[in-house]
């Protein structure tokens, strides 16, 4: 939905909405809300607080009464964190109060745009089976959802009791969705049906575990698997489109994830790298012409054996070539996610593709666990910066560092004396501009999920994604649930790289590649645009974006 087509307030709600704001709930004037850097962190508390669903007896509540009042709600927090008065603060403390600000801006979208809760069936999807590579959950999920992989197993009776506890939700929760579920998006709608099944698949696994989850399992799968046949019941009545619309797009990057790119700007930086992806896959093709073809691990054996030793290669080159400073918990970050060998005849999916002929390359994207791990092993100095931040804003930082690492660690010298590998590099590359062009126009609503989809195999190079691939429908049904994330990758990575070039500028001789990734690790998981400021001092970009504040 566009801009143009989002109601505005009455004059008369603008007066009364700034009347209410006036106040605090204890009657106190807004202005004394805060002044300090320790009140914005009891602020930060009570904001954390409030953007939580209300829980009656586990099930969350997100009627269209409960988010209308929590919209309500919301202007008046706002207005508490407006009045704040951040001069003579330090830059690190005025960098914490933007994040609280891009968080509540990211309440307030969902509410005007996204609605999840009405909009999206997989929002209802509880069940997660296993850790993310960021810091919190890539889309929009009903809280509190049910992290499986927190937990060990074989479980114990206590840990069984409560996992059945929460599991038990589900059906509640589900009922209630039939009623919130009542806007017309054709794409979320049918995504939504392959993440509800998904659901039951998970509670399929789990089944057996314990005999203290078995009747919880029973009567959440029953529900999820009638909840799935109602969405197939109500699907041909969905036709609406799903993309939030350019202009809303471009209030989202600003407000949300503080990020100087506009949708149209996106886009062409994306037609760029596939253009340049492609350009540079072909001519290391022809380079290497003569080379014999990579080919797959071929065993369990060859697996555990080529895959560790890429971990240990990789630590190697970061340590010796003195690239970040290295922590004892990353070797350990990076081995514990090296998996198992899985056979297969055919695709085992794109980036299985790739890792089966070299495992080098997906080590650099590792830097995913070294975040995870120096968020739990060395936890940042300010409160705000140790959880991890709502509405994926953190994407600008981790998902543009761990994808750049790919392309900027083979420009360093981590492929010498393996030619093919660069060509994978490539290949990389590409997918991803495929993938976030595909997404950036599902959003425009210029394509549905078919044509999404369709151009996303297309453009992947090798047939390494073909169109009925479970990657490129998870992967468009994530981009179009969550606005930017998909060109959060290369789009990130480019706002970096500007960050690279202009810090190198100003330090001039003092200029390191381990001073840049160093300062960048100590500013923690936050938006670019912020780590930019506090290091380099250019706050220009982030006021612009907070409209002057």
């Amino acid at each position: 939905m566009s801009s143009s087509n989002t109601r505005r307030p009455s004059a008369y709600l603008v007066v009364l909405l700034l009347l209410i704001a006036s106040c605090s709930p204890s009657g106190d004037p807004v202005g004394e809300a805060g002044s300090t850097y320790e009140d914005l962190v009891v602020f930060f508390e009570e904001w954390r607080d409030f953007q939580s669903p209300v829980v009656v007896d586990g099930v969350p509540d997100y009627s269209a009464t409960a988010m209308a009042e929590q919209h309500r709600e919301l202007a008046t927090m706002q207005a508490r964190l407006a009045a704040f008065d951040t001069t003579g603060w330090s830059v690190a403390e005025q960098v914490d109060y933007h994040i609280v600000r891009a968080e509540m801006n990211g309440l307030d979208f969902d509410h005007r745009v996204i609605r999840p809760w009405s909009r999206m069936p997989g929002f209802y999807r509880l069940i997660h089976m296993a850790q993310s590579d960021v810091p919190a959950h890539e889309g929009p999920f009903a809280q509190p959802w049910i992290d499986v992989w927190t937990y060990d197993f074989p479980l114990s009776e206590e840990d069984a009791a409560e996992l059945a506890a929460r599991i038990v939700t589900i059906p509640a929760l589900l009922d209630q969705a039939r009623e919130n579920l009542v806007e017309n998006a054709r794409d979320l709608w049918m995504g939504g049906i392959r993440a509800m099944n998904g659901q039951v698949s998970d509670l399929d696994r789990l089944a057996g575990e314990h005999s203290g989850l078995d009747a919880a399992i029973a009567s959440a799968r029953t529900a999820t698997a009638d909840f799935v046949a109602w969405l197939e019941q109500e699907a041909p009545s969905k036709t609406g489109p799903s993309g939030i619309g350019v202009d809303n797009y471009d209030w989202y990057l600003k407000n949300v994830h503080l990020l100087p790119y506009t949708w149209a700007e996106l886009l062409t930086i994306h037609q760029r790298e596939l253009a340049r992806s492609w350009a540079s896959m072909k001519l290391e093709e022809h380079r290497n012409r003569n080379l014999p073809a990579t080919r797959r691990v071929a065993s369990a054996s060859e697996y555990d054996r080529r895959f560790n030793a890429a971990v240990t290669e990789y630590m190697a080159f970061l340590r010796d070539n003195e690239i970040v400073e290295i922590r004892d918990y990353m070797d350990q970050a990076l081995r514990e996610r090296i998996g198992s060998f899985s056979p297969a005849e055919g695709l085992r999916g794109f980036f299985s593709e790739v890792s089966y002929r070299e495992p080098i390359v997906m080590r650099t994207h590792g830097y995913h666990w070294f975040d995870l791990a120096m968020m739990a092993n060395d936890p940042h100095q300010s409160p705000i910066r140790r959880v991890p931040l709502l509405y994926n804003i953190w994407d600008t930082r981790c998902e543009g560092i761990a994808t750049g690492m790919e392309e900027w660690m083979m420009l360093a010298g981590f492929l010498e004396g393996k030619p093919r590998a660069r060509e994978l590099i490539y290949i990389l590359v590409a997918q991803r501009a495929a993938r976030a062009i595909a997404g950036l126009r599902l959003h425009s609503n210029e394509y549905t999920m078919e044509e999404a989809t369709e151009f996303a195999s297309a453009w992947t190079p090798r047939g390494w994604m073909p169109p009925e691939s479970g990657t490129v429908w998870g992967e468009q049904y994530l981009y179009l649930h969550q606005p930017y994330y998909g060109a959060s990758y290369l789009g990130s990575k480019y706002q970096v790289e500007m960050f690279l070039a202009e810090r190198a500028k100003q330090l001039g001789e003092d200029f390191t590649i381990k001073r840049f990734f160093d300062e960048m690790n100590s500013s923690g998981l936050i938006p670019m645009s912020l780590i930019r400021w506090e290091l380099s001092g250019e706050s220009g970009e982030v006021v612009e974006l907070a409209g002057g504040h």
